[in-house]
């Protein structure tokens, strides 16, 4: 099998392992009924549930429509104008409340906080605080891995390093990369395996995986995405399959070109360190609109998977917090049926 959670497994063992260690005397006394679920019950469950901070993207923007344009102008100009809600810092205690103990962060709520170590100590402090650890952090607008020119590529790759070294420090397995650039599919899997190599290999050194998205273009693509894990071929660099961004092309009027992306998340699986479960849209029954959980978890599954499953809700017809509450009411539903 090709799913590597060698990595993830001794990166995420503080979130989710506990000890199986049992007294002699005590193993030796009990029934071999009773031995059995009480080394389940120490195992832990396969899966547990994280929160993406883009679910909350809308509260810690202000902000209830965006201006994708001007947004990305003002992240490279003034990235804190951009905040006009709650601080950022408190995104621990946030997912504390809904009974979360993990989180996975957006590098564009901390933009001005790159190299900051001195904010990150104190994000840290309040991690431990709340009881929550960080999964990985998801990383945007950094510039292009796959980009042509390789003195762009390069100034890509260094500025991905600050944020491995967040990660790090911050006891996170992973951080979230995309496999941009221009070209055809060849041309973009030939300029992106030299810069999620290049990356890798820094971020190995800080015992740091690399972990790419279907985030739309070629990456949604699940044939073409997996391929190229099979040619990077490396043990910290692999996938964040994502349940709903498999479009592969957009038009004015929204997606002319979409992957399945049950077939994608079946090519993208063995190759994963963590599990994006996007959600849109609600039926009566609580069930995904637009994605059969059951049907994905039963593929997250039977991959040999074990580990977080993140929450990111994007949807508009519940608030973000009613989103994110019947998210994770689903995954719990789910899970139980597994």
């Amino acid at each position: 099998m090709k799913n590597k959670t060698k990595t993830l497994a001794i990166a995420c063992s503080a979130i989710f392992l506990f000890s199986s260690t049992i007294g002699c005397k005590d193993k030796a006394e009990k029934p071999a009924e009773a031995e059995a679920t009480e080394v389940e019950a120490e195992a832990g469950p396969d899966f547990q549930i994280s929160l993406a901070q883009w679910s909350l993207h809308k509260t810690f923007f202000g902000v209830e429509t965006m201006n994708w344009e001007e947004f990305g102008k003002t992240l490279q100009e003034s990235p804190d104008d951009l905040l006009k809600g709650p601080d950022p810092m408190e995104f621990p205690k946030m997912a504390a409340d809904y009974g979360i103990n993990s989180i996975e962060l957006v590098n564009t709520f901390y933009f001005s906080k790159a190299n900051d170590m001195e904010y990150w100590a104190k994000f840290k402090q309040k991690c431990e605080e709340a009881g929550v650890t960080v999964g990985l952090i998801m990383c945007d607008a950094l510039g292009n891995l796959g980009d042509d020119d390789p003195k762009k590529q390069l100034e890509a790759v260094e500025k991905h390093y600050p944020w491995v070294d967040i990660a790090q420090f911050l006891g996170a397995h992973s951080i979230r990369v995309n496999a941009a650039g221009p070209g055809t599919p060849e041309e973009l899997a030939k300029n992106a395996k030299v810069g999620l190599a290049s990356l890798g290999k820094y971020a190995a050194t800080k015992g740091i995986n690399v972990i790419v998205e279907n985030h739309g273009g070629h990456s949604s693509n699940g044939a073409w995405l997996s391929g190229l894990m099979g040619q990077i071929n490396m043990e910290n660099v692999g996938t964040l399959p994502d349940f709903g961004n498999f479009c592969i092309e957009r038009g004015p009027d929204g997606c002319v070109s979409e992957y399945d992306k049950y077939v994608g998340i079946k090519e993208l699986m063995p190759y994963a360190k963590g599990v994006s479960a996007k959600s849109h849209e609600f039926d009566e029954n609580g069930n995904e609109v637009h994605s059969d959980y059951l049907r994905i978890m039963q593929i997250v599954k039977d991959s040999g998977f074990k580990g977080h499953v993140g929450i990111e809700y994007e949807g508009t017809q519940l608030s973000e917090d009613e989103g994110i509450k019947a998210t994770k009411a689903l995954l719990e539903k789910v899970f139980a049926q597994l």
